[in-house]
């Protein structure tokens, strides 16, 4: 049975963001663990080719959202299906879940890992022109968050391979950074309006709760404890260190920093 997140209405003016639903984290087969990268990697090979697709797509939708002020209804469910096949590999490669994600681009039936995005929402013409500037910022929080985690990726490993599951308070740190990632996707992907946020959780934020009932999804709202934000500021530090080390790697304006970015490239 698909599983029953439900939601309410939003409080009028409150800002849709994309959400990210992942249950609480619970056993994890240690030998899935123990080989989790080399089982992904017909995914990777896989999100390797889309990407190839999704970079036309978004040159076309980009043209499309300058003239409509909207993505074309096709190319709108394809880059959804992209962002949310994205998150799912790398929901799995994060160790966030024990579920193989399945090859598909909708919303598979029974996959606990789901992306939540508007549909048909208007787009500010002015911020799609210079949505590759805008996004700079946001890009490069996200390049230090991800480098950062994937800095103690192996002693992460390490802790789930050995308690067979993964603690609270890495849960939390590391799915706040997929989601930060993946909200950066759908804003750079021209999906979403609003800009990526709440890095640290939601606890900021007292609409966070509004909009959700009561369900499996252990992310929406994500609430931080002190450990995951000691550990998401940890993160940032690591990222920033290794990319001190390594700031001949990027160009002065960002760009690759946005690339490096984006969901499957």
């Amino acid at each position: 049975m698909e599983p029953h997140y439900g939601t309410v209405p939003l409080f009028p003016g409150a800002e849709a963001l994309p959400e990210l639903d992942i249950p609480q984290p619970g056993r994890q087969n240690r030998l899935s663990v123990l080989v989790r990268l080399l089982l992904l990697l017909p995914h990777f090979v896989v999100l390797a080719v889309l990407s190839v697709v999704t970079f036309f797509a978004v040159v076309a939708g980009w043209f499309a959202a300058l003239l409509l002020g909207r993505l074309p209804a096709p190319v709108e469910r394809y880059l959804a299906g992209f962002l949310g096949y994205d998150t799912r590999v790398n929901a799995s490669a994060m160790l966030l879940t024990g579920r193989y994600p399945p090859f598909e681009l909708g919303q598979p039936m029974g996959c606990p890992v789901r992306v939540r995005v508007q549909q048909s929402v208007h787009l500010n013409r002015p911020a799609v022109l210079f949505r590759l500037l805008l996004v700079i910022p946001a890009a490069l929080v996200e390049v230090v968050a991800t480098a950062g985690w994937w800095a103690v990726s192996a002693l992460s490993w390490l802790v789930v391979l050995f308690l067979g599951r993964m603690p609270l308070p890495l849960f939390e740190a590391t799915a706040a950074v997929l989601r930060y990632r993946m909200r950066l996707g759908a804003y750079v992907l021209l999906l979403s309006p609003a800009y990526p946020k709440r890095l640290f959780g939601d606890q900021s934020a007292p609409d966070a709760v509004v909009g959700t009932i009561a369900g499996p999804s252990a992310t929406r709202p994500l609430f931080l404890g002190t450990g995951a934000k000691v550990l998401v500021g940890a993160f940032l530090v690591l990222g920033l260190v290794g990319g001190a080390a390594n700031s001949s790697r990027y160009g002065a304006d960002g760009s690759a920093a946005v690339q490096a970015s984006l969901p499957g490239f």
